[in-house]
């Protein structure tokens, strides 16, 4: 908004004219120095002032007030860059080519936009969102939907654009357009009129996205192209995107409702408009017909890959629980036990090769820290230097990206503390157990090796953070800062409370001088689909408990804390750890990488 002018007028009376002047252009320059001293950049306008019959022109400054609060840009304004330009990868057959073929529809990734309408509240932090037209779409391929997004972030989106390959109808013009909703009736802050419009598809073709106007003419049906129903899948909402509320309009941007590394629906960077809850029923996402996956990077495109990318994990300054690798582990005493046979455990080798390698996670057999109390404790502390991350490289979504599962073995997971109110009390046993498994995940374009985002694991889920969302280090690579004996990770530091309200698990993190660089110790332990390139190793095919199950009286740990409690906060700690589940209380060993259901899906947020 621009700041109110005030004015400075110098009325002349009636003189004569040649004094008038005179005296006009005395104060003329008095105001000019005044003004010069302020900073300002005055503005010179005329009045015509009539005296007794006689016409003279009196000239005033318009300045802008100095002391008026200026607007503050709004995020999406500034378009997000990664802090170094992207390297040169390595060759290979259809990796960061631009293009990727579904099966007879190339589809690219479009990231320029034209702005078309926006408003300036509702949403994320009540910033409002904006519409976008996608622009300098290349020769030969058509728009397939208008792009969308909160105004709480820097502008760092896209959209795919369509090319039927082989001219056999993968793409057709919609027949017809249907109002979805409109904003002139809203009373809210915005940049004109904005109308929301859903193609109509012709027989056995899908609508992927909307169109947004500023006007309330239909676009033209040239405008967007329809998709042949063989080349889509099912969506689902994602993020919410916007809302003014008292419309019941919604906005989110939508994903595939099923993946995973054999999953084949394709996102395409589009949103869905929801009025009164009834979403357009034909809209789609993209589907990789052929399952091609010649856009996955080679074995020297995931080297460089890791290289550009590989995050840097902050660990608390008063963290007592390091990471170590496996062997280190091994080496120093871990032990396997059996059921029935508690007296007799045995070492493991280095590679875990006399590990039992089939069946599931049954009980039949644990892993647990060395029987010697002394050796218990160094080992539980772990070994940063000799610390490995073990990464986990599949396709997603199609194949159009990749995940890099960057895995961290901790030997031990410390004591929890909890928050209650105003008081902070160690949890005792509740939280503690062997062998802990942790990782932050990588989703890289394979239109262009980009990194688009990094999932935070946290505890029994975790968050996707958007890239311009994410702190860098050294370039290109991601931060991550562990929590203070649990290890889950975020992606600022400072405290998150896992819990309800102002009760829950302290999930504290900072930066501090402890970090671990993924870049410098690393291992490719699995790969699926470049077949024999990378070599398993035999722990990783352990399906059973990384940790013994945890056997202590939850009641006498619950009584225990009680004790510093206020009476009326006694109870509603306790039904808060009754809550947890028995992987956050530390009851039930953990299980390794693979068993896990992120290890074929999609992350659990």
């Amino acid at each position: 908004m621009k700041a109110k002018p005030f004015f400075c007028f110098i009325f002349v009376l009636m003189v004569p004219l040649y004094g008038s002047a005179a005296r006009f252009s005395m104060e003329s320059l008095r105001v000019t120095k005044n003004l010069s001293r302020l900073n300002q950049q005055p503005r010179l306008e005329s009045v015509e002032v009539s005296t007794m019959g006689n016409r003279i022109n009196v000239s005033f400054f318009s300045i802008s007030n100095p002391f008026k609060k200026k607007h503050k840009p709004l995020p999406i304004e500034t378009v997000f860059k990664l802090p170094s330009p992207l390297p040169s990868w390595p060759k290979g057959e259809g990796f960061a080519s631009g293009i990727i073929d579904l099966g007879g529809l190339q589809v690219c990734q479009v990231s320029t936009f034209s702005k078309v309408w926006a408003t300036h509240e509702g949403g994320p932090d009540d910033l409002g969102a904006s519409f976008f037209e996608p622009s300098s779409i290349p020769d030969g391929f058509f728009l397939l939907g208008f792009y969308s997004q909160s105004n709480n972030r820097p502008l760092s989106g896209w959209v795919l654009a369509g090319k039927d390959a082989k001219n056999e109808g993968a793409l057709k013009e919609p027949i017809d357009y249907t109002l979805v909703w409109s904003s002139e009736s809203s009373k809210i802050k915005q940049d004109g009129v904005g109308y929301i419009w859903l193609p109509t598809p012709p027989d056995g073709y899908k609508a992927i996205g909307h169109v947004v106007t500023s006007s309330a003419e239909k676009p033209a049906l040239d405008k967007i192209r329809c998709v042949r129903s063989d080349f889509t899948d099912s969506y689902e909402n994602d993020a919410w995107i916007w809302g003014p509320g008292k419309d019941n309009m919604n906005v989110y941007s939508t994903r595939p409702s099923v993946r995973g590394v054999k999953a084949m629906g394709v996102p395409t960077g589009t949103f869905i408009a929801q009025n009164n809850g009834a979403a357009g029923s034909t809209l789609a996402c993209l589907k990789n017909a052929k399952a091609n996956k010649n856009a996955l990077p080679n074995s020297n495109q995931v080297k460089a890959l890791i290289q550009a990318y590989s995050p840097y994990i902050y660990l608390h300054p008063d963290e007592n629980y390091f990471p170590s690798s496996v062997t280190w582990f091994f080496e120093n005493g871990a032990l396997l036990y059996t059921k029935g046979q508690e007296s007799n455990p045995i070492a493991i080798n280095t590679t875990g090769s006399n590990l039992p390698q089939e069946g599931g996670n049954d009980g039949a057999y644990w892993i647990d820290l060395p029987i010697n109390d002394s050796e218990k404790e160094r080992v539980k502390k772990g070994y940063l230097q000799d610390a490995y991350a073990y990464l986990h490289v599949k396709p997603m979504l199609g194949a159009t990206f990749t995940d890099i599962a960057v895995w961290i073995f901790y030997p031990f997971n410390g004591p929890a503390k909890a928050k209650v109110e105003f008081f902070n009390v160690p949890l005792g046993k509740i939280g503690e157990h062997v062998g802990d498994w942790e990782h932050v995940t990588l989703r890289i374009s394979n239109f262009n090796g980009e990194l688009k985002g990094v999932y935070f694991s946290q505890h029994s889920k975790g968050v996707w953070v958007d890239v311009s969302e994410l702190e860098f280090e050294n370039g290109n690579k991601p931060v991550a800062y562990s929590s203070l004996h649990g290890h889950a990770s975020y992606p600022k530091p400072g405290l998150v409370l896992q819990g309800n309200g102002n009760i829950g698990i302290r999930n504290d993190t900072a930066k501090g001088k402890i970090f671990m660089n993924t870049g410098e110790n690393f291992s490719v332990v699995y790969a699926d689909y470049m077949d024999s390139v990378y070599e398993e190793p035999p722990w990783l095919n352990y399906a059973r408990a990384w940790g013994p199950k945890i056997s202590y009286n939850i009641e006498d740990e619950i009584k225990k804390i009680e004790k510093v409690l206020p009476g009326k906060l006694k109870s509603a700690f306790e039904k808060f750890v009754r809550s947890l589940p028995k992987e956050v209380l530390g009851e039930q060993g953990p299980t390794g990488p693979k068993v896990k259901d992120n290890w074929l899906g999609d992350e659990n947020v």
